[in-house]
């Protein structure tokens, strides 16, 4: 996308009700935030799980086409599984951080990455998805916990990324009922929408079993799954 205003980076949510082709066609976009923090490393070596292949696998066997937003150090954690997701033309991998911090305070008890520090924290997030052979790539990036204000804007205009937030939340992170996760995305969804879900084992344990039924159900309200790239289009 184009600089936002007095040369902001720009923030995309949704194709909007009114404009774009995307706007009268049925198609959404399902979008999963890889997560971890530069310090859970000892929680990995200790056997908790941040990645989720099974859900991985469950894309590809239903072919939905999806957004990875993926932080660096998930990637250098399971390099093997970020060059196979990178390398797939189903998917496309974003920026989600390098380590996971906030880019503004409060954010959900997020430690707090400072301001000299934020654009590095995103080259180097994109360097460890080169590093991994990852190379479907896109210039976009999440922003921890989405939270971000106009100083974290202006710092990463530089950096020439799109930053993308949504207009559904699936509340999977921390969840144990896959069924309210499918119902509060299918209640959310309209042509345009952009969904936030989560592919970290550890924290949404039951986002492959929600996918299982949100999936064939918008597909047979007519809904067409796209990457956040296809989206963008409009």
């Amino acid at each position: 996308m184009a600089p936002g205003p007095a040369g902001l980076t720009p923030v995309f949510e949704r194709v909007p009700r009114t404009g774009g082709a995307a706007a009268g066609e049925k198609v959404v976009a399902l979008t999963f935030d890889a997560d971890m923090t530069a310090d859970q490393g000892p929680r990995a070596a200790s056997g908790e799980r941040f990645d989720h292949p099974e859900l991985i696998t469950l894309l590809r066997r239903l072919k939905v086409p999806s957004t990875i937003f993926m932080t660096g150090r998930w990637a250098q954690e399971y390099p093997a599984q970020a060059r196979s997701i990178g390398t797939d033309p189903l998917f496309e991998i974003a920026n989600h951080s390098y380590r996971h911090y906030a880019f503004t305070s409060p954010c959900y008890g997020l430690p707090v990455v400072g301001k000299a520090d934020m654009r590095e924290d995103v080259r180097r997030a994109f360097a460890a998805f080169r590093a991994a052979g990852a190379r479907n790539v896109v210039p976009y990036f999440r922003f921890p916990g989405g939270c971000y204000d106009e100083a974290a804007l202006r710092t990463l205009a530089s950096e020439k990324v799109t930053a993308v937030q949504w207009d559904v939340v699936s509340g999977d992170a921390f969840a144990k009922d896959a069924d309210a996760v499918a119902e509060q995305v299918l209640a959310g969804v309209t042509p345009g929408s952009l969904v936030v879900m989560h592919c970290t084992r550890s924290a949404a344990p039951v986002t492959d079993e929600a996918v299982k039924r949100v999936v064939p159900e918008l597909r047979a309200r007519g809904y067409r799954f796209v990457k956040v790239s296809e989206l963008m289009r409009g």
